[in-house]
């Protein structure tokens, strides 16, 4: 009896999931891109990884900047840990902050993709517009006071800064502690800088600390 060959996305010899074919690139992308940034994957490697050939993730992209960018759009939109209501993000976003795991864990992380690419001019173009769209925007556009967008970059400069000390490095004051407590400083912190009437007040300090000067 002949044994039937399995023939990867793209092969020749049937016709081609366009939709699945796509998936299996950008799926390849992440994690390339995850691990090595996008200076150090290649889109051969990627293609082959994806079962294809470097000629059809042309095809279906155009170029390496362009999947990366698709790439960006795929891991940024399945980072959801600023989804929710502003009322209640301080909590949900310190206690989200707290029980992510090691970066060594996962095999694609924006975290690890943004600080593995960011020193290619191109890469870091299209992170930043893509983080303001998807992050910095509507923050900023939810809340209250002034100086909305300044305080929205803030909380995000917060956030990755934290994921950086707490995932990637693993400084022990940090994993070692009183998740709980860990939390609740972090939210004290975010409240800070979501609620108007406590950016009213330190506007207020500000001020006053100039007219002493």
């Amino acid at each position: 009896m002949q044994r039937k060959s399995v023939k990867k996305p793209g092969s020749r010899g049937r016709p081609r999931n366009a939709g699945a074919t796509r998936e299996a690139i950008l799926r390849a992308a992440l994690i390339a891109f995850s691990r090595y940034g996008y200076d150090g994957a290649g889109v051969r490697e990627i293609a082959r990884d994806a079962g294809v050939t470097a000629m059809l993730v042309n095809r279906y992209f155009g170029s390496k900047e362009a999947l990366f960018s698709a790439a960006v759009e795929v891991i940024f939109r399945e980072a959801r840990l600023l989804n929710g209501n502003v009322e209640t993000l301080s909590r949900e976003v310190s206690r989200g902050l707290v029980r992510e795991t090691p970066i060594a864990e996962n095999a694609t992380d924006p975290l690890l993709l943004t600080l593995k690419s960011a020193a290619n001019p191109k890469a870091a173009t299209i992170l930043r517009t893509s983080i303001g769209r998807r992050f910095q925007d509507p923050l900023a556009t939810s809340l209250l006071g002034p100086q909305a967008a300044e305080r929205a970059a803030i909380c995000l400069g917060l956030i990755a800064g934290f994921q950086f000390m707490h995932r990637v490095i693993g400084l022990p004051a940090l994993t070692g502690t009183n998740s709980e407590r860990l939390a609740r400083r972090l939210e004290s912190l975010f409240q800070l800088l979501i609620s108007p009437t406590e950016s009213k007040q330190t506007a207020e300090r500000t001020r006053s600390v100039k007219l002493k000067a």
